[in-house]
């Protein structure tokens, strides 16, 4: 039997736990996979002593990290700690120190990943981060691996699970946001501070990652349009379900003729589209290829296990390379300069809701208003609102350009006619009839 390869864990929480888990109860499926037993030699914690939920020989535990960088025994560092600066530095020592990394950290990824990727390049060492983007679906690798002969021309996903719980529950039992929220949270399925999640900055942090692998082009997160859930109402799910649309937090990534636009989102998808029925805290990548056509990845976005499966397959990967004498290879520069679309070429069609004074001609000045920035409509509702002399207008237009749709709308607002824009959202996916 061959010398055992060794591991040092950086964190040992939720999902440090479930890895430990999975090396222990798999390691006859390891050592079918790579031909040597695994074992996690040195982990580091913030205390020492603190009881956990599972039986860890206390002389692996640390507090100091450099434990775990400068053994020179230890093969694969795991970085399950969280975190960005201190996080940054510790990776960075690894590679020099010539170890191999797996991380599950989006955040660290979004912003560094292009300079620990080239780090790890120059040392031969292999940066590996599945976990970091929709937990157990092995999106990542299908990038990489599986679709890198094709082109890929556009990604849409639910990417954030926590969003997704919210509105689908708010969709399918009409409650409120604020309402939704609070079960999330006593769920676990949302932090004390959820603001990384409902206003899209978690989703857009790994819609960074996959723009950058999908169009290997280096795409940083300030490149992403962000927009989040908290703003949803009761009346935007009702209206879009009356128009045959499901809301959804969605990232987008899309190409045109070397240009991409990058987004995240509420989104209003036909009830037909297969993101439409992602429900809960799942998650669900879908991709288009100039080749392949359409595919989708599904399955739990987050969780200790399913987090930790994407990372033991990870350090599977890496103990292979280590074999084929093959590490430092799989990830290689972006192949074009960035080229981000301008608003004018950015194409889709829009949901919008006003409220505006029920009187003769209102509905014909908003008409003659549209046209004029050619942005023509497709659908239209209009309800009186009840005991007032307002009333509302939700509308579908057909596909027009972000900048034709902006300037609309601030002329809109200096309508007379026009008491207020209620909400306005993008609309993706073509009906299946």
């Amino acid at each position: 039997m061959e010398k055992s390869i060794s591991v040092g864990l950086l964190g040992l929480g939720t999902v440090g736990s479930g890895v430990v888990q999975i090396i222990e109860q798999h390691q006859d499926k390891l050592m079918h996979q790579i031909g040597c037993p695994v074992e996690i030699t040195k982990i580091v914690v913030k205390d020492v002593h603190k009881k956990r939920d599972i039986d860890i020989d206390p002389a692996k535990l640390t507090t100091d990290p450099e434990e775990v960088l400068n053994d020179p025994s230890i093969d694969v560092v795991i970085e399950v700690m969280g975190g960005v600066e201190k996080t940054r530095n510790l990776v960075l020592k690894a590679l020099r120190n010539k170890k191999h990394v797996v991380t599950a950290n989006k955040d660290l990824m979004a912003i560094y990943g292009a300079e620990l990727l080239k780090e790890a390049t120059e040392n031969g060492c292999d940066l590996f981060f599945e976990a970091s983007v929709a937990g157990g679906i092995p999106i990542i690798r299908s990038l990489v691996e599986g679709l890198s002969s094709d082109r890929i021309t556009k990604m849409m996903g639910i990417v954030n699970g926590t969003t997704n719980y919210i509105l689908t529950k708010m969709d399918k039992e009409g409650s409120a946001y604020g309402e939704v929220l609070a079960e999330a949270q006593k769920l676990g399925y949302a932090e004390s501070d959820p603001t990384a999640d409902v206003e899209g900055l978690d989703a857009a942090r790994k819609m960074t990652i996959l723009a950058t692998l999908g169009f290997s082009m280096p795409v940083d997160l300030d490149d992403v349009k962000v927009n989040g859930i908290s703003q949803i109402t009761e009346e935007d799910l009702e209206y879009s379900r009356r128009l045959g649309y499901t809301m959804k937090l969605i990232g987008i990534a899309s190409r045109d003729n070397d240009k991409i636009e990058v987004s995240v989102q509420p989104t209003l998808l036909p009830h037909s589209h297969p993101l439409a029925s992602v429900n809960d805290v799942f998650n669900a990548v879908y991709v288009y290829g100039e080749a392949v056509g359409e595919t989708m990845f599904y399955g739990p976005g987050a969780g200790r296990l399913p987090t930790a499966t994407s990372i033991v397959s990870d350090v599977v990967e890496v103990m292979k390379n280590m074999r084929l004498g093959v590490n430092g290879s799989r990830f290689v520069t972006p192949q074009y300069q960035k080229n981000l679309k301008s608003d004018e070429e950015i194409l889709s069609k829009y949901f919008l809701r006003i409220q505006v004074k029920d009187k003769a001609g209102a509905f014909s000045e908003i008409t003659s208003l549209f046209s004029s920035h050619n942005v023509s409509f497709e659908k239209i509702l209009q309800l009186p609102i009840k005991d007032s002399k307002l009333a509302e207008i939700v509308i579908i237009t057909h596909q027009a350009s972000k900048q034709a749709y902006n300037d609309t709308l601030t002329k809109l607002n200096d309508l007379e006619v026009v008491e207020g824009i209620k909400s306005s959202y993008r609309v993706e996916g073509e009906e299946i009839l």
